[in-house]
């Protein structure tokens, strides 16, 4: 069987503690949205959705520069499982697996996520989740049957709580995968590694 990967970018979310847009927060030469859909590209993921909140103008105009399918997640105020559902309708049924990335890990290499899919086609029925030093970390490979889950779940942890026997770990050298940018001081941490770094993909 031909396995086929799909990505559902979040996007939406409000960044209440970060005081602005954080997707548009500069980064390198470009804003760390641009950089997660660069990093998805360069894996070579050809199916990419990304989730966005009703007022994201200026984030929606900077997608049209790529090959990717935005869509909006009308409960802005909603749980990160309601823009995986809104996600989820737009991606391409012919995939089998489903990585969700999260707009707020910047720093995750392409190949990171070249390695999660490759595990997917050795476990297309496996959750596969990457660590660092033994933590789990973003972005994480489901197959479509077990995301489909959402949809009854109230959450990724849920889903992913509920399949525990049947997931698959990538051990990566990828502190990426760790570092989220929640905060001002956790984007200037971003910043500093970053610029220790080669660029944008």
């Amino acid at each position: 069987m031909q396995h086929q990967v799909s990505t559902v970018l979040l996007a939406a979310g409000s960044a209440k503690r970060m005081g602005r847009a954080k997707q548009l927060l500069p980064l390198g030469d470009c804003t760390v949205i641009e950089h997660c859909v660069r990093a998805i590209i360069a894996s070579g993921v050809i199916d990419i959705v990304v989730v966005l909140s009703p007022d994201a103008g200026d984030i929606s105009t900077a997608m049209h520069a790529f090959p990717v399918k935005t869509v909006c997640n009308e409960q802005q105020a909603g749980e990160m499982a309601e823009s995986v559902r809104t996600g989820l309708t737009a991606v391409d049924p012919a995939a089998t697996g489903i990585l969700i990335c999260l707009a707020d890990h910047p720093l995750v290499k392409p190949e990171t996520m070249q390695g999660l899919i490759a595990l997917h086609e050795q476990h297309p029925d496996s959750i596969i989740i990457p660590s660092f030093n033994r933590r789990r970390g973003h972005p994480t490979l489901f197959p479509k049957e077990i995301i489909g889950e959402i949809f009854v779940s109230s959450s990724l942890r849920d889903v992913i709580q509920g399949h525990a026997g049947s997931i698959a770990y990538l051990d990566s050298e990828d502190e990426g995968i760790l570092l989220d940018m929640d905060t001002m001081d956790a984007y200037e941490e971003i910043q500093r590694k970053f610029n220790r770094s080669k660029g944008c993909p």
